[in-house]
């Protein structure tokens, strides 16, 4: 029994407690956090829509069935369709290769994904223009081959592909770095494949990332505009994607249609929010399941 007891020096440490702030201050807090997103989020986000609506439905409605309206959505969905399948494969390719590979140049490839988050996005479109304008290193040799870049869709979708491969690389790089390569060592021990390491266990493990990092990459590249906008030349119904049709139907004073068409942008932010919050739902019931 004597051994069993506690001697004075023998006494259990008390955990320590994370420090809780005066129920005032905590209301403080959330108030001032509340009231930044009223202003700042909120407040915008119904100013867009009662604008839109401000004289009546049908002409909401009728903005989106105008000739030059229609051809920048189709335009903005073509943006889209060509450069988020391309980025994902790249931010695949370069998450799997930093994550689970060491070699010469490794710390210059990740600052060189990080690029276009540090670029002005007009910056990133001057580049495009000096590279395949009409007087750009590439110009004189597009010209005799009746070739057209700038001004033209294939620049539109270089520019949206620049400003956008980010996002999916970004989304897999810490949690694929995180997962370590135990379990893609083991399979290749037990004689499985390079490929069927990468999509029976690397990829599997990271689909939550990568939907995340396509969610946000659409987004993006249906919202672009300063990139897009040096690029397109602004030539209306054909280079105008959505956001460039806002800006001029702005400038022209049309607010109804300009408010309208702002407010399909909103739509597909307030969709890629809700995207973004189910996949991150979805991931987190995954941990715990595992």
């Amino acid at each position: 029994m004597a051994n069993s007891a506690l001697s004075p020096k023998q006494t259990f440490t008390p955990i320590a407690r994370p420090t809780t702030e005066p129920l005032v201050v905590r209301w403080l807090l959330i108030g001032v956090a509340l009231l930044f997103c009223g202003l700042f989020l909120i407040l915008p986000l119904v100013a867009v829509f009662a604008q839109a609506l401000e004289k009546g439905v049908g002409l909401y409605f009728a903005t989106f069935i105008d000739g030059d309206a229609l051809k920048a959505v189709q335009l903005t969905l073509l943006t889209a369709a060509l450069s988020v399948p391309l980025n994902l494969v790249f931010g695949v390719a370069a998450a799997w290769t930093v994550s689970k590979f060491d070699f010469v140049g490794k710390n210059l490839l990740i600052a060189l994904i990080d690029l276009p988050f540090s670029v002005s996005p007009v910056i990133s479109g001057l580049i495009f223009v000096l590279i395949f304008g009409a007087q750009g290193l590439f110009g004189p040799w597009l010209s005799n081959h009746d070739f057209k870049i700038i001004f033209a869709v294939p620049g539109i979708v270089l520019a949206t592909i620049f400003v956008t491969f980010p996002f999916v690389a970004r989304e897999m790089l810490p949690l694929m770095q995180e997962q370590g390569t135990e379990q893609e060592e083991t399979a290749l021990v037990l004689g499985a494949s390079g490929w069927q390491t990468f999509w029976r266990i690397t990829l599997p493990r990271a689909k939550w990332a990568l939907l995340y990092g396509v969610i946000l990459c659409n987004a993006r590249a249906m919202g672009e505009f300063g990139a897009v906008s040096v690029v397109s030349g602004h030539i209306r119904g054909l280079t105008n994607t959505v956001p460039l049709h806002v800006e001029i139907l702005y400038n022209e004073y049309n607010f109804v249609a300009a408010f309208a068409m702002a407010s399909l942008l909103t739509l597909l932010a307030l969709v890629s929010l809700v995207a973004k919050s189910l996949v991150g739902w979805q991931a987190e019931q995954q941990k715990k399941v595992e």
